[in-house]
């Protein structure tokens, strides 16, 4: 435990139908953080979830009238909780409470606005799986100009105000880890990686759809681009059909000796996007001015 720290610690656990992984979870994390806040944020469960507070000592658990999504149980939870620090974790059994402590470790040690625990490659549930996160990872980095090892990870600390600046932003599914991720890079706050081993999860299947929102995860990274590094998402694509219609041109030139429509329409669509990706930088900088005052 963590004694010099003089802020106050929030753990927050968003839950659907995880009753009997929590049981063995909330305990041990009870008694490695004695003196932390702990709320599970039963996000509409069909299974006992709710009488979980009464059961376990020290655990509020935050009921929703039906269910919000993974990230809309964690606004939740952040609004509810009184912490400067929050520590979010998974409801399933595959977060360990000892590593907790390594994480915020870290978080102090390094005067971090954000650590995430970072899983390791043994810990990806299976080939298909590991092969889309690394894509995620890779895309996220360029997009941010940070490495990320773990884009979509659940498990983390971070600065409490820093962390509700931003709720507004956040999607109500399971793609909330990669928008705060992203956010914290765009605002030059602190984010460090801590490697921990994330153990099988307990009870059903995962909630995730590998296929469904993989492809929201990608919308998500190329929403939150749009919005922070709005030039490192047009620009290429302007420079792309710049080149595509300079090239169509020539052909056409070389085999026709004429300038097509086709020419001329990428052309065009080119500075378009261009002109786009600066009026989209200067308001996100106007945006981020703003902010900081």
């Amino acid at each position: 435990m963590i004694k010099n720290t003089h802020q106050n610690i929030s753990i927050i656990i968003p839950a659907k139908n995880e009753a009997d992984a929590l049981r063995s979870l909330l305990p041990e994390l009870r008694d490695r953080q004695p003196e932390a806040e702990i709320i599970v944020v039963n996000d509409g469960s069909t299974d006992d979830t709710a009488q979980l507070g009464d059961e376990i000592p020290g655990v509020t658990v935050l009921n929703l009238p039906y269910n919000l999504g993974n990230g809309g149980a964690v606004k939740s939870g952040a609004r509810a909780a009184t912490g400067d620090i929050f520590i979010f974790m998974d409801a399933d059994g595959q977060h360990q409470p000892k590593d907790v402590e390594l994480l915020l470790q870290r978080f102090f040690k390094d005067d971090l606005d954000m650590v995430i625990g970072a899983r390791t490659k043994s810990s990806q549930a299976n080939i298909g799986r590991s092969v889309a996160n690394k894509l995620y990872n890779r895309l996220a980095s360029w997009m941010s100009g940070h490495y990320i090892p773990d884009l979509t990870s659940g498990f983390r600390v971070v600065n409490a105000e820093k962390f509700k600046s931003f709720l507004h932003l956040l999607p109500n599914g399971f793609s909330y880890p990669t928008t705060i991720t992203m956010s914290f890079f765009r605002s030059a706050y602190t984010v460090g990686y801590e490697s921990i081993t994330a153990e099988t999860r307990q009870g059903r299947k995962s909630h995730i759809r590998p296929i469904k929102d993989g492809l929201r995860f990608l919308l998500i990274i190329f929403k939150v681009g749009s919005l922070y590094s709005p030039l490192k998402l047009f620009l290429p694509i302007s420079i792309f059909t710049f080149t595509s219609g300079i090239g169509l041109y020539a052909y056409n030139y070389i085999t026709e000796g004429r300038f097509t429509n086709m020419s001329a329409l990428l052309l065009s669509t080119s500075l378009l996007v261009f002109l786009i990706g600066m009026v989209s930088e200067q308001i996100t900088n106007l945006m981020f001015s703003r902010r900081e005052r």
